[in-house]
């Protein structure tokens, strides 16, 4: 009798969410703000896959596997901890839940801070995925794009097949992309047998393998060693495997998404959920004060105790230079 493989969601949850500062914090990156109908991104992704998986790995780090863990016991989930004592990129993150999963055992890894509807056409990717994988394949999901976007890297593919992967383009680009037809946003979401994804990893950057398993083998209950990974090469899965093996499968996926990546998506999913705003456009985030724009269009005001942030909509993608110029001065407002 075929015994079933084991399928186990891993759940990425590094990132500080830089371009939503001031909303987003060290001590509270983006997907554990609960501004989502009451709910948290991460809470969020561990629901919507609850159904599709045996198993559950969060793979987080020192600051913030403690948020997680509230989350987990809130939702009631049994899950593998596995707490990244600095960050060394997403090959690295994959590596160690490949490594705490037996070589036959399906993983299907989601970022922990997407927003994803359409859940019905979801489920069947994740499936088409899943049936790719038992097939020896590392699957990417890829999204069906709704408009040229410059915040997404994208997949050139034809049917299944993956003909490259591409950066973040300019807005020219972006639209010559989009005109072309077979162009699909990347997900940053896979779906592998946990051996598969380690052959390759091995073949194509050895050192992250050796060195990823050098820590792994040397944690202790999940936590990582801070010497032994700074060694670890600061790759990402995209470079490390995807771009160079020969293995690689999409789906394309007609499910709706969003990286959440920037106000203007935050704004974007709001306003589809009913969140208010003005005649012009303008919207108000975290303040429940009277406040009016005028002569304003599209500016979006967050309001936090510590700082606020009033941005042209379009202007979403130049709050990370403000995090990274707080960052430099070593600002508390990060924290």
């Amino acid at each position: 009798m075929e015994t079933k493989n084991t399928i186990i969601h891993v759940v990425l949850t590094g990132g500080v969410g830089s371009r939503l500062w001031p909303l987003s914090r060290k001590s509270r990156p983006k997907q554990y703000l609960e501004i989502f109908e009451g709910k948290s991104l991460f809470e969020m992704t561990v629901e919507r896959n609850s159904h599709l998986a045996d198993r559950v790995m969060v793979v987080g780090n020192v600051d913030n596997h403690h948020l997680s863990g509230v989350v987990m016991n809130k939702t009631n989930t049994a899950y593998v901890n596995i707490v990244e004592a600095t960050p060394r990129n997403t090959a690295a993150a994959i590596a160690f839940a490949a490594f705490a999963s037996k070589p036959e055992d399906i993983l299907i890894v989601t970022p922990s801070d997407h927003i994803i509807d359409k859940i019905s056409d979801y489920n069947n990717a994740i499936q088409e995925a899943i049936s790719k994988a038992e097939d020896g394949y590392i699957v990417t999901f890829g999204i069906i794009p709704t408009k040229p976007e410059t915040g997404y890297g994208y997949i050139e593919s034809k049917g299944d097949k993956v003909l490259s992967f591409r950066e973040k383009p300019n807005e020219t680009t972006a639209k010559e992309f989009i005109s072309r037809g077979n162009f699909l946003w990347n997900s940053g979401m896979f779906c592998f047998k946990a051996g598969v994804l380690l052959d390759e990893l091995k073949q194509f950057q050895p050192d992250v393998y050796e060195k990823s398993k050098a820590v792994w083998e040397a944690s202790q209950e999940g936590f990582l060693d801070l010497e032994l990974s700074m060694q670890i090469p600061s790759i990402s899965i995209d470079y490390a495997v995807m771009e160079r093996s020969k293995k690689i499968k999409v789906v394309p996926a007609s499910f709706s998404w969003s990286d959440l990546g920037s106000f203007e998506s935050v704004y974007e999913y709001l306003v589809s959920k009913g969140h208010p705003v003005d005649s012009n456009g303008n919207m108000v985030i975290g303040c429940d004060s009277h406040t009016v724009f005028l002569g304003l269009r599209n500016t979006i005001f967050v309001h936090t105790d510590t700082a606020n942030l009033i941005l042209q909509k379009e202007n979403s993608q130049d709050v990370k230079d403000i995090y990274n110029e707080l960052e430099k001065q070593n600002s508390d407002l990060l924290n």
